[in-house]
């Protein structure tokens, strides 16, 4: 950021009562591959700022406004945030909208190599630490803490499947016939109804948390919430334990620590998160097909924006490796289901 951005950074906060001590500087926080993500620090006081990435935008994927008001709306739940400090929808300030939030001083966890340092009990605290937070976000009163606008309930799971079908054709490279079954096959898959609605955060797993740099198995708090609204919860779930394969690697550029064979498995982590809410996990082939193909969709969104001048680091381009193989999962989920299906029949 330079130094007429940090001025004129520097100028909204002192016009927003934020008390700034002398002049900003600006360090670039790495491992983002999405929204852009900034220390500032004016020689007492520390803040994060996002903003969107400089082109390759894909609709509604990188809205810093509703991250700035879901961080807020939040403060007082059982969901640990950053404190909300301002947001800017001014674009003329910086080029874009982009917000503010105080600095949360805990460890990201995003290597393989950082989860070395721990033990598997706990690794397996930090698990359930995890998934507890889930199932409290899960669990906030929508209307009270004011997110009932923030999204549409009804016919949510349809909207998704067109929005990552709408977005897929906004970055893909070549057609892939994988794509366009699974997109069929999750189109004719959609349940009746959504059963679990509650805010979901859209982008779920460890390193969109902070943790204590102590004691791993506190989660001081949830970040990257541009994804977040107001649907079935039960998406949310599905995208964690979807991320937990290895076509995360390729994604993020680095040995993902939420892909460890260390951490419990996929089934483990969904069962336990059904038991924390009492819920049951009906239809889950389809959640986790879903999930599968809107992480091949945003892996691909890593490599278009790569394409386009605005990768988060040299490692971009190659995320649409993961593409074809998370497009496969998302293929056996569904068969598995019709498997399923064909047995319940035959019984």
């Amino acid at each position: 950021m330079n130094p007429s951005s940090l001025a004129a950074v520097r100028d909204f906060l002192a016009g927003q009562g934020v008390p700034v001590a002398g002049e900003l500087t600006a360090s670039l926080i790495s491992g983002g591959r999405s929204n852009l993500t900034y220390a500032l620090f004016d020689g007492v006081h520390r803040w994060v700022l996002r903003r969107p990435p400089l082109s390759g935008l894909t609709q509604s994927a990188h809205d810093v406004a509703r991250e700035w008001r879901v961080t807020r709306a939040l403060r007082h739940s059982a969901v640990p945030v950053p404190p909300a400090v301002a947001l800017c929808a001014d674009e003329t300030v910086l080029g874009a909208p982009f917000a503010v939030t105080g600095f949360v001083a805990g460890q990201v966890v995003r290597t393989r190599g950082q989860l070395a340092a721990h033990g598997s009990a706990s690794l397996e605290a930090c698990v359930t630490e995890l998934v507890r937070v889930l199932a409290d976000l899960h669990a906030v009163p929508v209307d009270s803490v004011g997110l009932g606008g923030l999204g549409r309930p009804d016919g949510f799971l349809d909207r998704q499947v067109r929005l990552w079908w709408r977005q897929w054709n906004e970055v893909k490279s070549v057609d892939l016939a994988d794509a366009n079954r699974l997109h069929d096959l999750l189109t004719s898959a959609l349940p009746a109804r959504s059963a679990h609605i509650g805010v979901v955060h859209g982008d779920y797993r460890i390193d969109n948390t902070l943790l204590d740099a102590a004691d791993i198995s506190k989660v001081l708090a949830v970040v990257d919430w541009e994804l977040a609204t107001v649907g079935d919860v039960l998406t949310d779930v599905a995208l964690m334990c979807v991320y937990r394969q290895p076509e995360l690697d390729p994604i993020l550029g680095l040995d993902a620590a939420w892909a460890s064979d260390r951490l419990p498995p996929t089934d483990a982590i969904a069962e336990a998160y059904a038991r924390r809410r009492g819920v049951d996990l009906d239809h889950w082939p389809f959640y986790l097909a879903l999930a599968n193909f809107k992480l091949a969709v945003i892996a691909q969104g890593i490599s278009y924006r790569a394409r386009r001048g605005a990768a988060a680091d040299a490692t971009s381009a190659q995320a649409e490796r993961a593409v074809p193989a998370l497009l496969a999962a998302g293929l056996r989920a569904l068969a598995s289901r019709a498997h399923s299906a064909r047995g319940s029949a035959s019984a």
